[in-house]
């Protein structure tokens, strides 16, 4: 009973091994030969973000650094934390600084918009004849 167990997680393995067109090809076959196992294999692969995510399970094991694997060499890896650390700063004031840009483009264009419906209303009650 227990080789019946472990033989979907050793073909897990294995198409892991191989990769994520491993992965996409047994599915093509699942579709072909019984649509269900296919419809299973599919559901599976997006579930586990194997579909999306280009990386297999066993790069999911990396250190915690960034999901980097360990260079072995300390000084470097601490580097590129480092590195890394600042580049996610940067990219999150750039997005921060696009957001204030976006903000105050949208503020001109709707002060904008308000300058000329008031300035189209005050030509509207100048042009009105007045009945005296």
């Amino acid at each position: 009973m227990s080789s019946v167990a472990t033989w979907p997680s050793q073909a897990e393995n294995w198409l892991d091994q191989r990769g994520k067109g491993a992965w996409i090809a047994a599915m093509v076959l699942s579709f072909i030969f019984f649509w269900p196992v296919g419809l299973a294999l599919l559901g599976y692969m997006i579930w586990s973000k194997r579909m999306f995510s280009g990386c297999s399970k066993s790069k999911h094991t990396h250190s915690r650094t960034h999901g980097f694997k360990s260079s072995g060499n300390s000084a470097f890896d601490a580097y590129k934390a480092d590195m890394l650390r600042r580049l996610e700063d940067e990219q999150e004031s750039f997005e921060a600084f696009l957001k204030r840009l976006r903000e105050a483009k949208d503020k001109s264009e709707f002060d904008q918009f308000m300058d000329e419906r008031a300035r189209t209303a005050r030509e509207a009650t100048s042009n009105d004849p007045i009945d005296a």
